[in-house]
């Protein structure tokens, strides 16, 4: 019997429709109040303006690393090239897997709270504590769909994407059709008073703004399994982002173009309330149904790009090895999905704000600030890499990510910042005491360490 393998299936359409379902999903529709509620009003949607540039300079550092190291695990790999893999790049590594660990659930954990919170439309007796079992609930159902092989998940990717579509483009024609830019820019006094709590404000509405964005990365994660990647990794990147700039920021918009903001920010299910204004009851019933699925879509998407994080680094030695098995007939990883959807299950317990802002926490410091330092490594260091596709007006793009994240990282808050740390801090120690019982670096003896992966 032939030992089960991953295979490049998923072309530039397959890969486009993951990286918008992930990025999509419940998002625009639970979080636009949120990025209202960081500068009180929509000055706050000057987020939108720095999110979009943060998050499209970085999508042009994924796009080429994606292309020149296409290999399940994504930022995973790029940390171990581009730092070296017999040296830092394995401590980066593992670091990455780490809080994978952490963020990858709580990602998910965010989605199906989001979800839950449409839910209520038809359930509106639902208590928080109800809310908490049923969004655990649909991380459980969630590892049983994804319990199959990788061209059955794109054609059900395909089913949800399009009711994606459908959704969001209802809620677009409706916005056009129907919006007051009178109250949609009803802004309050002073409202772009520049001062420290106008910058920490702006900075966590970015941080809220980049969470929406959250996913342009995934098509990486699944870089063995892509088609012609050196190609369509940085299309599905850049046309994922594009897309979802024009559709988030239009719904945005929208939103308090017909729901004035100081009752839009308080709204549990905007969308909702958004679609009675225009058309009465039966309208906010279904889009919250579409939404519903739209949400599934993006959870969906969440767990089968995470799940081949940790798999991929149990294939290095470099996590626990037993996670590394496929699927002996279904040739996916399954143990690696089932500890990624544990955590999802666990994570669905706390509350929508607290995870999203945890999630970014755990994020930033190791993904999105790690992987634009392994890009500068691996194109001073590293001329054994084929890059297959060059970032426009390098190292622009770069600096525009490493500085943005950076400066939302500091905005978050004190609890959330000591949290990001506290993870990094902890995996280090679990890494030092794992390299020092296996002898591997940094505590390994007589090692020769080939040049080109000194970092």
């Amino acid at each position: 019997m032939a030992k089960p393998s991953l295979h490049r299936h998923l072309g530039i359409f397959n890969a486009t429709t993951i990286n918008m379902s992930n990025m999509v999903g419940i998002g625009p529709f639970i979080a636009i109040a949120l990025i209202l509620k960081t500068l009180g009003g929509p000055q706050a949607y000057l987020a939108w303006l720095v999110g979009t540039l943060i998050a499209l300079a970085d999508g042009l550092v994924v796009a080429e690393l994606g292309a020149a190291l296409p290999a399940a695990g994504g930022t995973y790999v790029f940390l171990r090239e581009g730092f070296g893999p017999r040296r830092w790049g394995r401590l980066l590594a593992f670091l990455f897997v780490w809080q994978t660990l952490f963020a990858g659930p709580l990602e998910i954990a965010s989605g199906n709270i989001g979800l839950v919170l449409y839910l209520k439309v038809f359930w509106p007796g639902m208590s928080a504590l109800q809310m908490k079992f049923v969004a655990a609930g649909i991380a459980l159902f969630l590892i049983f769909t994804l319990y199959r092989k990788i061209t059955d998940i794109a054609k059900i990717m395909i089913v949800l994407w399009t009711v994606m579509i459908l959704a969001t483009g209802w809620v677009i024609v409706t916005a056009i059709l129907h919006f007051d830019p009178a109250l949609a820019f009803n802004l309050p006094p002073e409202a772009f008073r520049l001062n420290l709590n106008f910058l920490q404000g702006l900075g966590q509405g970015t941080a809220q703004v980049l969470y929406l964005f959250l996913g342009y990365y995934q098509v990486c994660y699944l870089g063995a399994e892509i088609k012609n990647p050196g190609r369509t990794i940085p299309y599905a990147v850049v046309l994922s982002i594009a897309c979802v700039t024009v559709i988030d920021v239009v719904i945005s918009f929208g939103f308090i173009g017909v729901v004035p903001w100081e009752e839009a920010m308080e709204s549990e299910f905007l969308g909702a309330l958004f679609m009675e204004r225009v058309y009465g009851p039966w309208a906010r019933d279904l889009l919250a149904g579409l939404i519903v699925v739209t949400a599934f879509a993006s959870v969906f998407a969440l767990l089968l790009g995470y799940s081949r994080v940790p798999y991929a680094a149990a294939q290095d030695g470099i996590f626990f090895r037993w996670i590394g098995e496929l699927h002996p007939t279904k040739d996916f990883p399954h143990r690696s999905l089932l500890l990624i959807g544990a955590g999802a299950v666990a994570a669905s317990f706390f509350s929508l704000e607290d995870v999203i802002m945890a999630l970014m926490a755990a994020r930033i410091l190791i993904q999105f600030i790690g992987h634009t330092i392994a890009l500068f490594l691996i194109r001073a260091h590293r001329k054994d890499i084929e890059r297959p596709f060059k970032m426009w007006l390098y190292p622009l793009p770069a600096w525009i990510s490493l500085a943005g994240y950076s400066y939302v990282f500091v905005t978050l808050g004190a609890q959330f910042i000591v949290f990001g740390v506290a993870t990094l801090l902890a995996g280090t120690l679990v890494y030092l005491v794992a390299a020092r019982q296996q002898k591997e670096w940094p505590f390994e003896r007589d090692a020769v360490i080939p040049a080109s992966t000194r970092s």
